[in-house]
């Protein structure tokens, strides 16, 4: 059985455990372990919910998958998309995006993946997001493709 739930701060331990996981081969593909993903904390994670609604996907009891959203003035942004390297290529990533699409209506979503990221480019691309521009941040060496979603008008 599956379900799509909000995430509580009593979940942050597993999801930042899913997060370490799925995490890894962005690492490996950019050969960088100083990722923020990874670099996380259990209370950075617990902080996060504070700010954001965060979305689990719970599979026969089990958490696989997680994103976070922070709606700001008219724009979405969604964050740490993210499902457990076991069970990826099933689908969940785009379920979970389409479960917190529908949560906000008449705005604009934005989110960044690693510009190197084939598969996730991909999958946004399929679920309607387009490229819009490219950036370092200061806190990685990595360069993120930023993409973003209208609202249809």
């Amino acid at each position: 059985m599956k379900e799509i739930i909000e995430a509580k701060t009593e979940d942050a331990r597993e999801i930042l455990r899913i997060q370490q996981l799925a995490y890894r081969s962005e690492a490996e593909l950019y050969n960088d372990y100083n990722i923020q993903p990874l670099q996380q904390t259990l209370s950075s994670v617990e902080q996060d919910f504070e700010n954001n609604f965060i979305l689990k996907y719970v599979l026969d009891g089990k958490i696989v998958g997680s994103v976070r959203a922070l709606e700001e003035n008219g724009t979405c942004h969604i964050g740490k998309l993210m499902v457990d390297p076991e069970f990826q290529g099933r689908g969940i990533a785009k379920e979970l995006m389409h479960e917190m699409e529908s949560l906000y209506s008449n705005v604009r979503f934005e989110l960044f993946t690693g510009s190197k990221s084939t598969k996730n480019i991909t999958l946004y691309e399929r679920l309607g997001y387009s490229g819009y521009k490219t950036e370092q941040l200061p806190r990685e060496d990595t360069v993120f493709l930023f993409m973003e979603k209208t609202p249809v008008r």
